[in-house]
């Protein structure tokens, strides 16, 4: 839906956070023909309503705008008075209101489909996945930079792309997280690359169940059929997924409906007419980008000694062969640019060492919000002296395999805390039997405290890599990692800066 559609149409914006007032403002800048590149053909809607939280009315008034309705209630009754809604990602498709009001006749688009159906003819290479998203997309860009492409860094990671919607780029590397996958389908443009890092349970809550975030997330490939889908060989669901693209014959009917490749991807993902996805770029696949050891291959070729890159864990490394196969597929040689990977500089909240004080290295890598996720760090730290914080907003994920794989390999220490850490602590309680000291606390700064003592004078790290959202205490992963960041004695502004965010 491009904005001029809008024209005429009951309109409603649902979310007051960066990315309503994204849209608000692009549709407020077409209407005075400010960044409109197709000036007097788009025209918004004069009059719009706003449903945010109770604590957001005063700063949306304050914005003077006699045509924009304030409201704090979006009930199912009140969403369907509206031809459209323009919702903000965070605010679940999945909510009886929302669904209710769909049911009546009211559609729901998001910010990123708007700026798709305006901007169909931009070279977009949309990221997604459980995880890595975020750094696969910034060492894109960097690479991209490094290849003297123009290019565009926004989306899921910071800045959303209805700020960007009047400017101009070579490439448009958007990150999108499993809220905003549908929203590229739903545009109805088809982005040139779709990159997938992984998919295993997160976001439960917002959609309901594993089964449709698996669902929401394949749907930037399954659905929105980009030109070059680049799939991480490794995820046995990424690997069903690009086999059937390959074999461009469908899907049989016994792999319906199974834990790999949900039934409504398949079902959706059709070979038969409407041009689908036919090609496949690996990583992490010994024919592509990929690992021996720390060195770097394209296929039998060693290309680059990674021991020495600012990706720390081999997961980061594995961002990288990603980011190396969309640059490949978006037709630079990727092996030219590696090199280039030296200089990136690594992002906020994600495994970032802050630094040591009194014998203790803090890491904060508060954007983990998997149990998957901080095995990943505690494999970093494998050989270290290690304390990690776990716990936080509670999805009802299971942490059962976690604690096995601490059986093989135990950390020093564990403490847990907030909404799920009782949870957390009972099942490692169990697993436990004395290999590591297991600790409670109430919140981060009870925890910080309890993994000092743990330490004790000896030092080691003390690693925040929860396993789970910061929702309850914290607004987001940023402002969870900014407080443990000045529990460590460190200054949180100097740490939470997102480089590389924008066109350069």
């Amino acid at each position: 839906m491009r904005i001029s559609q809008l024209e005429g149409r009951r309109v409603a914006l649902w979310g007051w956070g960066r990315e309503g007032r994204a849209a608000y403002r692009a549709l407020r800048d077409r209407e005075s023909g400010i960044g409109n590149r197709e000036s007097g053909k788009n025209k918004p809607p004069a009059s719009l309503t706003l449903f945010c939280n109770p604590d957001e009315v005063m700063e949306a008034r304050a914005l003077g705008d006699d045509a924009l309705t304030v409201e704090t209630e979006a009930s199912a009754e009140r969403l369907a008075a509206f031809d459209v809604v323009i919702k903000s990602p965070g605010i679940s498709a999945y909510r009886p209101e929302a669904l209710a009001a769909a049911e009546r006749g009211t559609r729901f688009v998001g910010g990123t489909a708007l700026w798709f159906a305006e901007r169909a003819d931009a070279r977009t290479l949309c990221v997604t996945g459980t995880k890595g998203k975020s750094t696969t997309s910034a060492l894109l860009a960097h690479l991209l930079r490094a290849g003297g492409q123009r290019t565009a860094l926004a989306g899921n990671i910071g800045l959303p792309l209805l700020e960007l919607i009047g400017d101009e780029a070579d490439a448009w590397v958007i990150e999108l997280s499993s809220y905003q996958t549908r929203d590229v389908a739903a545009s109805g443009v088809r982005p040139e690359i779709a990159v997938v890092t992984n998919v295993f349970p997160e976001h439960l809550d917002w959609h309901g169940g594993e089964q449709r975030y698996v669902e929401d997330k394949l749907a930037l490939v399954a659905e929105a059929r980009p030109r070059v889908a680049v799939l991480n060989a490794d995820d046995p669901r990424l690997n069903a997924l690009g086999k059937r693209i390959e074999s461009g014959v469908g899907v049989t009917a016994g792999a319906e409906g199974s834990r790999d490749f949900p039934a409504a991807a398949c079902r959706r993902h059709s070979h038969s007419g409407g041009g689908a996805a036919g090609v496949v770029r690996w990583f992490n696949h010994a024919d592509g980008w990929h690992l021996r050891g720390d060195m770097l291959h394209r296929g039998e070729v060693a290309v680059l000694d990674t021991a020495g890159l600012p990706l720390p864990g081999r997961h980061n490394r594995g961002n990288l062969c990603a980011a190396l196969a969309a640059i490949d597929a978006f037709g630079l040689d990727a092996a030219a640019l590696a090199p280039h990977a030296a200089s990136f500089a690594p992002l906020p909240h994600r495994l970032q060492a802050l630094g040591e004080h009194d014998g203790i290295v803090w890491v904060n890598d508060s954007i983990s919000t998997t149990p998957h996720a901080s095995l990943a760090a505690l494999e970093v730290y494998r050989d270290t002296r290690v304390a990690i914080l776990l716990g936080g907003h509670d999805r009802g994920v299971d942490w059962g395999a976690f604690a096995d794989r601490l059986r093989e390999r135990p950390p020093h220490a564990v403490v847990t805390m907030g909404q799920n850490g009782p949870r957390i602590h009972d099942t490692l309680a169990a697993a436990a039997d004395g290999r590591w000291r297991l600790r409670a606390a109430d919140d981060l700064a009870a925890a910080v405290e309890a993994a000092r003592a743990a330490l004790g004078e000896a030092g080691g790290v003390i690693l925040l890599s929860p396993g789970a959202p910061s929702f309850g205490p914290y607004r987001d992963y940023t402002e969870r990692g900014r407080h443990f960041a000045a529990l460590g004695g460190f200054d949180p502004d100097a740490i939470t800066a997102i480089p590389g965010l924008g066109i350069a």
